[in-house]
């Protein structure tokens, strides 16, 4: 007799999005905040989806939903910074996650070469130049080039995204508020 913990979730087409988001929630990632603009409209928010591409030449790649507050504001500046964030940096995860978020202008910040906004107590941050954008459903995939990267809190752990909760690496996720891309 198998019990519900022994039993293995399987469904086939057409998948849910409330499981898929589920399912893609078992795998662990990072948690950043992009920012863009320029210092009279600069935005940023919170988003898991990143990945690096590419060594030669240095690509990195972001998913950001289509109606987000972001997007006019990266392709009006044609780049974008990926911040990732410490253990000790979930409030500042929060808020710039949903609709209604915090400025850059009311969180400790500073330029990048090219102007772009920086947070200033990331663990760590790319200055991308915008190479690319493709569909991808519901979201829009951006390629940036790397153009000047920095390591500001090299040895703090990293916040991370499990089971659509934030938490540091050391410790156990926690919370009951997700973290979705804005």
């Amino acid at each position: 007799m198998s019990t519900p913990s022994d039993q293995v979730l399987h469904q086939p087409e057409p998948v849910e999005g409330r499981l898929l988001r589920n399912v893609c929630g078992l795998f662990v990632t990072g948690v950043t905040v992009i920012t863009s603009g320029a210092e009279g409209r600069s935005e940023g928010t919170t988003v898991n989806s990143f990945t690096s591409v590419s060594l030669d030449p240095p690509l990195v790649l972001f998913c950001l939903h289509k109606e987000s507050r972001l997007r006019a504001v990266i392709d009006e500046a044609g780049s974008f910074v990926v911040n990732f964030l410490s253990g000790p940096q979930e409030p500042l995860a929060r808020a710039f996650a949903g609709k209604g978020t915090s400025a850059v202008k009311d969180v400790p910040h500073h330029h990048s070469a090219e102007g772009m906004p920086v947070l200033s107590e990331a663990l760590a941050f790319l200055a991308c130049r915008l190479d690319k954008e493709f569909d991808g459903g519901d979201h829009t995939i951006f390629v940036g080039r790397v153009v000047e990267l920095g390591v500001p809190r090299e040895y703090q752990e990293p916040l991370i995204f499990f089971r659509g909760s934030l938490g540091a690496l050391e410790e156990e996720p926690r919370g009951a508020h997700p973290i979705f891309d804005g």
